[in-house]
């Protein structure tokens, strides 16, 4: 196999918290009598960095600021309700099997995300678990650098896989290449314009990796 080792995006992709990001910021707008949005909204409009993303639902950051008190606490305060996705802990366990090892990228923060995978029971699967110093979402991109500069893997042998545009930004960054899955915060349609391949399931890399 080409990969030898396989980073991960945590939240959307592994994690199926689009639900509760999606009443969360709902709970946000509906305290400020501003338009809610649905699930398919969501997914056309989620973007980073963040603070565009909330920019487009109508936050005005000249006059308050950014991140809107709210959703971050309304997250915490149910995030233990989220599941894995469908078949995420076969795929995992498969990939260990075969020989090569994973690691989490997230844009979360770093405590958090070893608390929520933690929380799932998983850490032992992965070799890293990568987060970031705040939870403004802006910095996944220098984390995955400066992991990359500190790993022994060569660039050509690691797969990034995630959920958003900004993954397949992330994966052109770090020069290695991506796989996207639809079934996270960004619609199909959009995901596909990125260029990069595009699947249905978490399953179905293991089809693309060629694991049984």
């Amino acid at each position: 196999m080409k990969y030898k080792h396989i980073v991960w995006d945590w939240n959307g992709t592994l994690l199926d918290d689009r639900w509760l990001c999606i009443e969360a910021i709902n709970y946000v707008l509906k305290s400020r009598n501003m338009p809610l949005v649905s699930n398919k909204d969501y997914r056309n409009l989620f973007c980073f960095p963040v603070i565009e993303y909330y920019k487009k639902l109508g936050f005005d950051f000249t006059k308050e600021p950014f991140p809107i008190p709210g959703f971050i606490e309304y997250y915490k305060s149910k995030f233990e309700k989220c599941i894995l996705h469908h078949d995420a802990k076969l795929v995992l366990r498969k990939i260990n099997e075969s020989g090569v090892t994973q690691s989490i990228l997230s844009a979360g923060k770093q405590s958090s995300l070893v608390k929520w995978v933690e929380h799932h029971r998983i850490e032992y699967i992965f070799n890293q678990l990568i987060g970031v110093e705040n939870e403004k979402a802006d910095g996944k991109v220098e984390a995955g650098v400066n992991w990359l500069k500190n790993s022994h893997f060569s660039s050509e042998h690691i797969l990034l896989i995630g959920d958003t545009i900004h993954d397949g930004e992330v994966s052109k960054a770090l020069g290695v290449d991506c796989l996207l899955v639809n079934i996270g915060h960004v619609s199909t349609q959009r995901l596909e314009k990125t260029g990069y391949r595009v699947l249905p399931s978490l399953k179905s890399i293991l089809e693309f990796l060629t694991i049984n």
